[in-house]
């Protein structure tokens, strides 16, 4: 149960942290705003309110990529509130340690972050996702607009395939050129349809062009694949425009791709890793704000906490980069920079509850 100090000390913080996160949700807004063009062709498709709510669900998601920052600053913030108010002094002067102190802030932020992750986040993302959705084959910026690429394999059989449409269902793509990048006496086959069916890519009339004789056609063509339909939902879509549970979902019908379970594991990881990573932002604020002072300048206080607010973000989009391309471990990358800042603010905490500093 929570006393008198857990209140004053949760309401100081919890305060600064929400004005904060408010004041750079109004930013990102302001931002999202500015994209004209696409808020023009929402607002004459769907109307002026759906083109408003696109802005504020769009600006809902960046706000919470940048929790790290907000929290770290509106920690700091709320701690100078306490220090300048003198409420901090007496409460350590009357022998509560930094560690009570510190322990509903910390408790309360993790279960609000669940909430976060797995509601808040749902929520934009659905709403984002119906409003301005990514194309299908749009995920990466290097594919050419109005064309669908996939690369295929089965044990000795290696091609890619290119579409020009797909199907809602994503099981079907149309106007196809299939390319073999695997000896093959077909060096490429055209269709105007191909049908995902039983780990078979299915043409019922092709075109195949060779290099030492005229394109002839082909009847009932079957080019073998290891790709499942949840995997190529996952590599002609963002992972951004899916939910925590649609991707859990789709991990578990098995994704053979090791490029898109990367991807995938690392926004599902990333998620549940958000109370964690918030926790630690909460954890080095006190650290660097919390100790006591006769200088009553928190300017420094607040740089010192914009500094590290930006190293904590550049560190998880760095880690984050790092897991969707499969170059670390999606645990890893996750978890690991929010167990350095709980490791960061846990040891600074140590050195000046034991007066080393």
């Amino acid at each position: 149960m929570m006393n008198r100090i857990d209140r004053l000390v949760l309401a100081r913080i919890g305060s600064r942290v929400a004005m904060t996160v408010l004041i750079f949700y109004g930013l990102i807004a302001l931002v999202e705003s500015l994209d004209t063009w696409r808020f023009n062709h929402v607002s004459n498709q769907k109307g002026l309110p759906t083109a408003i709510l696109m802005v504020a669900m769009s600006a809902v998601r960046w706000t919470i990529k940048t929790l790290p920052v907000t929290v770290l600053l509106g920690g700091i913030l709320g701690l100078a509130d306490l220090k300048a108010r003198h409420e901090l002094t007496v409460i350590k002067a009357s022998g509560i340690s930094i560690w009570r102190v510190l322990r509903a802030p910390v408790a309360v932020l993790v279960i609000v972050s669940f909430f976060i992750a797995l509601g808040a986040e749902t929520i934009s993302t659905q709403i984002n996702r119906e409003l301005n959705p990514t194309p299908p084959g749009q995920a990466a910026e290097l594919t050419p607009p109005g064309e669908i690429w996939l690369e295929q394999r089965h044990e000795d059989v290696h091609y890619v395939l290119m579409a020009r449409s797909m199907a809602a269902d994503r099981a079907s793509l149309g106007n196809v050129t299939l390319f073999y990048l695997s000896p093959n006496e077909i060096a490429r086959l055209e269709a105007e349809e191909a049908i995902l069916d039983g780990g078979f890519w299915h043409m019922k009339v092709a075109l195949a062009r060779t290099a030492s004789a005229p394109p002839y056609r082909i009847l009932d063509v079957r080019v073998p694949t290891r790709s499942s339909l949840a995997e190529i939902e996952l590599k002609t879509a963002s992972t951004e425009d899916l939910t925590f549970f649609e991707l859990a979902e789709l991990l578990q019908h098995g994704v053979a791709d090791p490029m898109v379970r990367a991807a995938t594991s690392m926004r599902l990881i990333k998620l549940l890793a958000l109370p964690l990573v918030l926790a630690g932002s909460l954890m080095i604020a006190f650290a660097f704000t919390a100790g006591y002072s006769r200088n009553t300048q928190f300017g420094p206080s607040v740089l010192y906490g914009m500094v590290l607010g930006f190293v904590v973000f550049v560190i998880t989009e760095m880690a984050d980069r790092g897991g969707s391309t499969g170059v670390l471990d999606p645990v890893f990358a996750a978890v690991g920079p929010a167990i350095v800042a709980i490791v960061i603010g846990l040891t600074v905490l140590l050195y000046k509850e034991d007066g080393w500093t």
